[in-house]
């Protein structure tokens, strides 16, 4: 595996391949003789290499693809955080756009220079789309993945807004229209992210946890949970801490989609219902949406679509005010 910033080239001359850089992730290289073929994705299409397959040029040529912009920003305590800003297409709205805060899931893993339909969908209807690395994701080094160990929600919520004031700051978010969005740990982070900031007006949270207590035996992070957390009768208070988006709903004022597979057992869908019930019995805005049959990632694809549909009509409404 190649970093996720390289470009492979040929020397001819020395029949050998050449790790440039370059903003495209490779996720695969064979070469023979003197012919090197990479399995390359990238924000949008293009570039120097010649490409072997064609099957999405049709599309490519029917649609406007967003630039993506890699970005570095300052966190609350001065830590450098890097991530991603895709603009709408000239012509699409006009500065300072309504922002769409999307978080990935992992915690340890991290957005990467790849092509990302959700980005591209969001930025077409007129969207800013920021995409961070917080502490907890990898590519950083152990360090810096290890920076959340048992405290979920502090240092990597005060790194993903810390791309939004960066936005805001360069006039390119309007702070009046700010979402935010994830999946998996991306949906757990955006429940800390909106139990302890007021300034989203919509989210979405797919597949994620709040009361972390009632993961313990129920999914399939046991040992994991005992690790970082040590045993809920010995811990008692780290795992109440950590489970505050759901034990302070009552702090949650953002409008929020929740979903999930149905048969989940990553990160069973039963989290979601108590999200969703929580607030309801406060009365903000909220749906609960359950994918019959899926698991922890939706694999059929009409719901793939179902789901990019329901975040827009979300968003649009929240922060467009689109009915």
């Amino acid at each position: 595996m190649f970093p996720i910033n390289a470009e492979i080239a040929v020397d001819r001359q020395h029949r050998r391949a050449i790790i440039q850089l370059g903003e495209a992730n490779e996720a695969g290289v064979s070469q023979r003789h003197r012919a090197v073929v990479v399995l390359r994705q990238q924000p949008s299409h293009g570039g120097s290499l010649r490409a072997l397959s064609h099957q999405n040029d049709a599309w490519l040529d029917s649609v406007v693809v967003a630039p993506t912009q890699e970005i570095r920003f300052k966190s609350k305590d001065g830590t450098e955080i890097h991530g991603f800003a895709v603009q709408p297409p000239e012509g699409t709205s006009h500065k300072p756009y309504a922002a769409v805060l999307r978080i990935h899931g992992g915690p340890v893993s991290q957005h990467e220079n790849n092509f990302d339909i959700t980005w591209q969908i969001l930025a077409s209807r007129g969207y800013l789309v920021l995409a961070a690395n917080p502490r907890g994701s990898s590519g950083r080094g152990e360090k810096f993945a290890t920076a959340i160990f048992a405290d979920w929600g502090n240092k990597d919520a005060q790194d993903v807004l810390g791309a939004v004031d960066w936005a805001v700051k360069a006039g390119l978010a309007d702070s009046s229209r700010l979402g935010v969005g994830g999946w998996s740990y991306g949906s757990i982070l955006t429940n800390y992210v909106i139990a302890s900031d007021h300034r989203f007006k919509a989210a979405t949270s797919g597949a994620g946890i709040s009361d972390i207590l009632a993961g313990y035996g129920t999914d399939m992070y046991v040992q994991e949970y005992e690790i970082e957390l040590g045993k809920p009768w010995v811990n008692t208070a780290g795992w109440l801490k950590l489970s505050f988006p759901f034990l302070h709903a009552d702090r949650i004022t953002t409008p929020t989609l929740f979903m999930g597979g149905e048969k989940d057992m990553n990160v069973p869908v039963r989290n979601a219902m108590q999200m969703y019930q929580a607030l309801k019995s406060l009365g903000v805005k909220t749906q609960l949406v359950i994918y019959p049959g899926q698991w922890h990632g939706l694999g059929k694809p009409s719901y793939l679509t179902d789901r990019l549909r329901r975040y827009l009509k979300w968003y649009d409404t929240f922060l467009l005010g689109v009915q």
